[in-house]
């Protein structure tokens, strides 16, 4: 019904549309008569609730002026929503705001009916109210029991609602104070009302090792263990594979091949070699793959649970592979010393860079050498010493590094010394990869600086402490090497108008980019063609040893749209790239083993083709499936730190401004990666007001300022685990006269006035 319904609206708000009787409008949908019925009973509902109108001549027609909108929803923390259309014909409409008080019982990732009454404009955003919620993105979610007035009662974890949740008898599972549990949705909260669900699990005491862990598992619905049917298939595929057994492949065992992961990596999915033809003087770059697709019949058990996976987790010390480990660990694994299938990519440059030539194969190698990072950054540092290139510093870009590694035990270094053949590949890797990267840089491509959390633990397992990851010349190698050999498979299907799952990131608005201008006028970096990716690419180098930096990047990343699977053409923008998809992850991304599928199908008969509305489902699902997977990982690693946090209140941080607001400043510790709130209310030297234009808060008496960028020196004041919540203060700064629990963090707090002298909260 709920897609009826979507329907109908659609075409009675669609364009040019003309009030008709119901028959005509049920005609003009291509419905079944058999749908009949529910088609009548569908409109007098809308009718019934006020989004259609029935004229005297019994014509229909929508009862809005602005129309309605389907699309999913999403609450921020301070209580009001957003709800993000679902494109039409390809179209996107913008966003519409939701007032706290419109949002009926919607939760973030329901998708719902909208009621726009208020259009969008230049200055403001469309507003509109919830009439319906279409579907549930999930009834399921986890927080902590507690009891208060002899009521049983849930706080969901994170801001999702502002009511904690009654849950009834919580005897039936044996829930006591303080245990994380699951729970069943059955009447959501309102603004106004207390929701009502049943205690489905208990997970155990908050904060037991593991708890953490397993409850985010269970509030993004995370897949753990796997079918016996596909754990079976898997067991077959090892039983039958032999080494010795190329089938046809192009042998590529006596090259010099190598892989080059973290310490702690446990799969091995693509190994690189790098010669130059002594004839022609051009570079050869050849990338080898793990050939997964050999081991994983399509439509077979490994394949349906891989493909409703899409992707594996990588959640701070455990991996939830997309393959079981017999694959993904072993018969696909590029390990050292072992014969592995692989799709093979060969790739000619000339001395100028152009790409003279290339080739595909279903291959087999020997990897001569598993190396870490490490490993090759400090051969790095010793070729820079000899021959005067330097490796350079960057920051790693979610929106440009596209590949990733999975996490493992850390393995003991090989002891093996390095061979002069080994240091002169390390070499001709090097002088290659600066080249691809200086040629990406020329044609536009961005990298915003957003180095990921890297936890440390103690001999218990539990966090001892955090730092941000180092991404250098040695990751530099593996990215340029990696994005050549995507772009040279999506340029080769391109070319020849095969539908294939593309790597899409469109171009953001023009709105949100002259936005960003402004922004970063106000910071002193003037930017006079926001559309010039040129001028977008000289702030970001400006900027990157600056206190400013981190408030920049972010700000031009949330201009940015997001990055996607599907079959449309659509460049990437962050990568400057007209064709690009994902091909060089396939035991960690299902996208690369569709990809690899069509290749294979192309090596062996010279043509392949794809159903571009499967494709389309396909994307959209792995978008999904990527997203939930980067959100759980992101919220354990958050929730991880802040509990560590939790015990060392008081600890002091240089930290930069990253955001200002009214109710406070937002800083970024500049050694750990945590972000907290300083709430205006701590500021009791002065009464602040905010500068919304200047980005600060400045005080009315001695006009300090608290400005974007600037940096100060925070201590840890207050940490919400449950709410993901961090509190700074200014360190050695006065102590507000009285403490009240209970406050939201992230948002506006009551508003703090002087009375009588004093500060309280009204």
């Amino acid at each position: 019904m709920a897609d009826l319904l979507a329907r109908i609206l659609h075409t009675v708000t669609s364009h040019g549309y003309t009030p008709i009787k119901a028959k005509p409008l049920f005609k003009r949908l291509n419905l079944g008569e058999e749908a009949y019925p529910e088609f009548r009973k569908t409109v007098r509902e809308l009718v019934r609730t006020g989004r259609l109108a029935v004229g005297r001549n019994q014509t229909i027609r929508a009862a809005d002026p602005h129309g309605t909108v389907t699309g999913i929803y999403r609450r921020a923390a301070a209580g009001h929503g957003f709800v993000r259309p679902h494109a039409v014909d390809g179209a996107l409409k913008p966003d519409v705001y939701i007032r706290e008080d419109k949002g009926l019982d919607a939760a973030t990732g329901d998708e719902v009916l909208v009621r726009v009454t208020r259009a969008a404009t230049s200055i403001k955003d469309a507003a509109g109210e919830i009439v319906r919620v279409l579907e549930r993105a999930t009834r399921t979610f986890v927080g902590t029991y507690f009891e208060r007035g002899g009521e049983a009662l849930v706080r969901v974890d994170g801001t999702l609602f502002s009511h904690s949740v009654a849950v009834g008898d919580p005897g039936a599972k044996g829930a006591k104070p303080q245990d994380k549990v699951v729970i069943e949705m059955l009447r959501f909260p309102t603004p106004d009302r207390r929701g009502e669900g049943v205690i489905s699990e208990v997970l155990g005491p908050h904060g037991d090792p593991g708890v953490d862990t397993l409850s985010v598992i269970r509030a993004f619905g995370l897949p753990e263990a796997f079918p016996e049917s596909a754990l079976d298939e898997a067991r077959q595929a090892a039983s039958q594979f032999d080494e010795t057994d190329l089938g046809g492949r192009r042998d590529f065992t006596g090259d010099l091949v190598v892989t080059i992961d973290p310490p702690d990596a446990k799969d091995y999915d693509d190994a690189v070699s790098v010669t130059v033809d002594p004839d022609t003087k051009h570079w050869v770059l050849t990338v080898h793959i793990a050939d997964v697709g050999a081991f994983v019949r399509p439509g077979g058990a490994l394949d349906v649970e891989a493909r409703k996976r899409a992707t594996s987790v990588y959640l701070p010390q455990k991996v939830i592979p997309m393959f079981p480990e017999v694959i993904s660990n072993g018969l696909a694994s590029l390990q050292q010393d072992k014969v592995r299938y692989v799709k093979t990519v060969r790739m000619e440059f000339t001395p100028g860079l152009q790409r003279a030539d290339v080739t595909f194969f279903n291959g087999a190698i020997r990897n001569r050498r598993r190396f870490t990072y490490d490993e090759v950054q400090a051969v790095l540092v010793e070729l820079a010493g000899g021959d005067g290139v330097r490796s350079p510093e960057s920051g790693v870009s979610k929106q440009t590094n596209e590949e990733g590694d999975a996490a493992g035990p850390a393995r003991t270094p090989d002891p093996r010394p390095l061979t002069p053949e080994l240091v002169a590949m390390i070499r001709r890797m090097r002088d290659l990869a600066l080249l691809l990267r200086k040629k990406r840089f020329k044609r536009g491509a961005l990298e915003l600086e957003m180095p990921e959390a890297v936890l440390e633990y103690d001999a218990n397992g539990r966090v001892s402490g955090a730092h941000f990851a180092e991404h250098n010349l040695s990751h530099q190698i593996v990215e340029e090497f990696m994005l050549a050999a995507n772009e040279a498979v999506a340029e080769h299907f391109s070319r020849y108008e095969v539908p294939f799952l593309r790597r899409v990131h469109p171009a953001p608005n023009e709105e949100k980019l002259e936005a960003f201008a402004q922004f970063t006028g106000l910071l002193g970096y003037r930017i006079k063609r926001p559309q010039d990716r040129f001028e977008l690419q000289r702030v970001l180098a400006e900027t990157a040893d600056k206190p400013e930096r981190a408030a920049i990047h972010f700000a031009l990343l949330r201009s940015l749209k997001q990055a996607a699977y599907s079959p449309i053409q659509d460049e990437h923008y962050a990568l400057a790239s007209q064709d690009y998809c994902h091909f060089t992850s396939p035991i960690r991304r299902y996208p690369d083993l569709q990809v690899h599928r069509l290749l294979d199908r192309w090596i062996k008969h010279g043509t392949a083709s794809a159903d571009l509305a499967e494709l389309t489902a396909l994307g959209e699902h792995c978008s999904k499936m990527e997203r939930r997977a980067e959100t759980a990982e992101r919220e354990l690693v958050k929730s991880k730190i802040l509990t560590h946090l939790s015990g060392r209140l008081g600890e002091q941080f240089d930290a930069v401004i990253t955001g200002v607001a009214d109710y406070g400043f937002f800083a970024q510790a500049e050694t750990m990666p945590a972000e907290g709130l300083v709430h205006i209310s701590s500021l009791v030297d002065d009464y602040y007001w905010h500068d919304d234009m200047g980005h600060a808060l400045e005080g009315r008496k001695t006009k300090r300022r608290f400005r974007l960028g600037d940096r100060v020196r925070v201590e840890v004041a207050r940490v919400d685990v449950q709410r993901r919540m961090l509190d700074f203060r200014l360190a050695n700064a006065p102590q507000p006269a009285a403490e009240v629990d209970e406050v939201p963090s992230y948002g506006p707090r009551p508003r703090v006035v002087r009375k009588n002298n004093k500060r309280r909260r009204d």
